[in-house]
């Protein structure tokens, strides 16, 4: 008699689980780059928006960059069958020459072939282009104009950026890329002091992000599927941490004593550097005589109704010296020499007592601009330079300042009149009605300043006045506070509407004495917050006469009469030396800071950093560095509450991934009895947890619902981990708990063998 055979439990049937990572490189998709670089390119650009007025200039450069990268898509496109190369020098090449031919059809078509191709005319007129765009932007103050050479500059600047964009991401660069769209994106923030963009930092770290995802997805060697969550937190973490951590920084560096304390510019945008926090010593000088000069940088004579602009003069060599002297052979002078030594100041420029007369000890990139006797270079830094400078000191009596009417305004045809607001016209009139004379007016304007205003950094910013157009100059006149720029630039177009020739000069106070001698010379400190501004009024005969308007600050203008003293020659009365600068009149202003150490004694000691924005940038940089790790040990945490509570599965995904964490083999085609045995006897895991772990698991695949035993698998579950971690070498340990390696493999595998 037979027996009915008894039918076999099901198989279930094989699945196939895709490896962790790629066999391959991933084809170049030409469409995703080159968007990318166009996108990358377009977000360097938005920064400069904000220092170049509206116009042609960002058609321009749009236009370049869509045809640069349009023509690396379809070239790369066309070759793409070629040998592995060619399409990358077929495109640039063919990116060459169309940026060139897009440039010359925008700025010069009718000087070309066909309207793109250059002729020695259209070079011509590059040559000219640039050469004013190089103008412009040196000599210019933000918001610059958007002229046809700045177009033009703009256009071949961001063609190069965009050709080596397109290049980068096709090479899978990612990181260079990022670099480079992050430094020419910063580019106007730092040269002209703005404050930060927030919302061009948050466009730059998703550019970033993309770059780097569909760099790596392309990397043979990347995982197949990544972890969306994961990569979205790391990357929302490093963004707030960014944001969040920035704003702290110290703004300027003064660690050890190191570093540039401030950058210069030919503008009058010195509030942020006179706000900043930590003053720094930007430079000593030298001198025999009882006080120090105030040092000029450069000039500014045009005025446009909202910035003054920098002075254009010719310039010469230093061996041809500073000009011809502007003061007639019967007024008193005295020479003086000065020694400068920079050493935290970067600037086109050098300061220079005035009128200087010869200067030693640099190198010939240093020009003169005889026009207002200052020193510029295009291609050296002020940092870092030590020179002497031979000067004179024009003393007339006040008898002859008094005698001389000031020069008037030129007039130049070029530029159109301004129209000031009548209270600045108004109230020159009102505070000289009593003057009989240029000087007596000029010195009623300063007194009037300096008694009737007062010194503050924040009023301007707080009544949003914080500019030097024609009316921040009004509000100021009716708030009566401001700083440094708001004096001159008062001072100064009141000076002209007494039709009187005024100029601003950029540049530094005298200083403080301090204990250190050479020779029988005095050195002098110069620090970040004596940055300072002053009017100049042209007297002929005399030359140029400063005047001092700036409430509590600096030295107030005032000639002695030829027969005062015994006769003794007039001049200009000057505070005697002093080693207390906070509370002499030369010294820079006396303003509240808050980190500034109250019993400080000179200011030339410099400040102690602020350790609040040190710990806080570690503390970002250790969150990101921990946050693979803190992740992960989240996910174990809560993998062990479920193994307590007999999830099978959820032990089983915790050993699996604790495998690929320390980079032992897995293979997903084990079952789990074999990957058990294999665990025990090639890395010594304790037999008898790994026994109760795999009879959870096959109990749990093939016991029927509701028979399922609930043991606590927590505890076998953490015996296998320890000696599976005691089997492998320390740095792989410590790899493991950073780094660990399971957040970037597939998922889900082992739980399928559970359904």
């Amino acid at each position: 008699m037979f027996r009915a055979e008894q039918p076999r439990a099901a198989t279930p049937p094989p699945r196939t689980v895709p490896r962790w990572h790629r066999d391959r490189d991933e084809p170049d998709r030409v469409v995703a780059t080159g968007v990318l670089a166009a996108v990358g390119a377009l977000v360097a650009m938005w920064p400069f928006t904000s220092v170049i007025t509206p116009g042609a200039w960002s058609f321009t450069v749009v236009l370049i960059v869509v045809a640069v990268v349009g023509t690396g898509m379809l070239v790369r496109h066309l070759l793409r069958r070629r040998r592995a190369g060619l399409g990358d020098l077929g495109a640039l090449l063919a990116q060459v020459a169309v940026a060139v031919a897009v440039l010359t059809l925008l700025l010069a078509g009718d000087t070309a072939i066909l309207g793109v191709v250059p002729t020695a005319t259209t070079l011509a007129v590059f040559q000219g282009l640039g050469a004013a765009a190089w103008e412009q932007i040196v000599f210019g103050s933000a918001p610059l104009d958007a002229s046809p050479a700045l177009a033009g500059a703009l256009g071949a600047g961001f063609a190069v950026v965009a050709i080596l964009l397109d290049h980068l991401v096709a090479q899978r660069s990612a990181v260079l890329a990022t670099v480079l769209i992050g430094v020419i994106g910063a580019v106007p923030m730092i040269v002209t002091f703005g404050d930060p963009n927030v919302a061009w930092f948050v466009a730059l770290a998703l550019t970033a992000l993309l770059l780097f995802r569909v760099t790596a997805q392309r990397d043979g060697s990347s995982p197949r599927r990544s972890s969306l969550s994961v990569a979205v937190g790391v990357g929302a973490a490093a963004v707030v941490s960014a944001l969040v951590v920035t704003p702290a920084l110290p703004v300027a560096p003064t660690m050890a004593g190191t570093g540039v304390g401030v950058t210069v510019d030919a503008s009058l945008r010195l509030g942020d550097d006179l706000r900043q926090p930590n003053p720094v010593e930007v430079l000593t000088l030298a001198t025999d005589a009882a006080t120090a000069p105030y040092l000029r940088l450069t000039t500014l004579s045009r005025f446009d109704g909202r910035v003054w602009q920098p002075d254009r003069g010719d310039l010469q060599s230093q061996a041809d010296g500073f000009g011809e002297p502007e003061w007639s052979e019967g007024v008193a002078t005295e020479d003086a020499t000065t020694s400068i030594r920079i050493l935290r100041m970067s600037s086109a420029w050098l300061p220079v007592p005035y009128p200087a007369t010869d200067v030693s000890g640099l190198n010939g990139s240093w020009r003169v601009a005889p026009e207002n006797r200052t020193l510029y270079s295009r291609r050296s830094d002020a940092a870092g330079n030590d020179y002497t400078v031979s000067s004179t000191r024009v003393t007339p009596t006040l008898e002859q300042i008094r005698a001389v009417d000031a020069a008037p305004p030129l007039a130049d045809p070029d530029i159109e009149d301004v129209e000031l607001p009548g209270i600045i016209g108004e109230l020159a009139a009102e505070v000289t009605a009593d003057a009989d004379t240029d000087y007596d007016r000029l010195v009623a304007l300063q007194n009037w300043f300096r008694a009737q205003f007062d010194y503050s950094l924040e009023t301007p910013v707080e009544e949003g006045f914080d500019g030097t157009g024609a009316d921040a100059v009004a509000r100021f006149l009716e708030e009566r506070s401001g700083y440094c720029v708001h004096f001159a630039g008062a001072f100064a177009l009141m000076a002209e509407s007494l039709d009187m020739r005024v100029r601003i000069v950029v540049g530094y106070l005298p200083g403080s004495l301090t204990d250190e001698k050479r020779g029988d010379e005095s050195i002098f400190s110069v620090t970040s917050d004596q940055l300072h501004s002053w009017p100049e009024v042209l007297f002929p005969g005399i030359g140029w006469v400063s005047f001092e308007p700036t409430a509590s600050l600096g030295v107030p203008t005032a000639f002695r009469a030829g027969e005062a003293q015994g006769g003794a020659t007039g001049g200009i009365t000057e505070p005697a030396p002093t080693t207390a600068p906070q509370t002499q009149e030369t010294q820079g202003p006396d303003v509240d800071r808050g980190d500034a150490d109250p019993g400080s004694a000179g200011s030339g000691e410099l400040r102690r950093l602020d350790p609040t924005p040190v710990a806080l940038v570690t503390l970002g940089v250790v969150v990101l560095l921990l946050l693979p790790g803190i992740v992960r040990l989240i996910e174990r945490q809560m993998r062990m509450r479920r193994a307590a509570r007999g999830d099978a599965a959820a032990a089983w995904a915790e050993l699996r991934d604790t495998l690929l964490d320390l980079a032992l083999p897995v293979s997903d085609a084990d079952s789990p009895r074999a990957r058990a045995a294999a665990l025990a006897r090639d890395r010594g895991a304790d037999a008898t947890a790994l026994q109760r772990l795999t009879t959870a698991v096959e109990r749990a695949n093939y016991a029927r619902p509701g028979a399922q035993e609930t043991d606590d698998l927590a505890e076998p579950l953490r015996a296998v981990l320890s000696s599976l971690q005691h089997s492998v070498d320390g740095p792989t340990r410590v790899r493991a708990r950073l780094l660990p390696r399971s957040l970037y493999a597939p998922r889900g595998a082992d739980a399928a063998l559970l359904a």
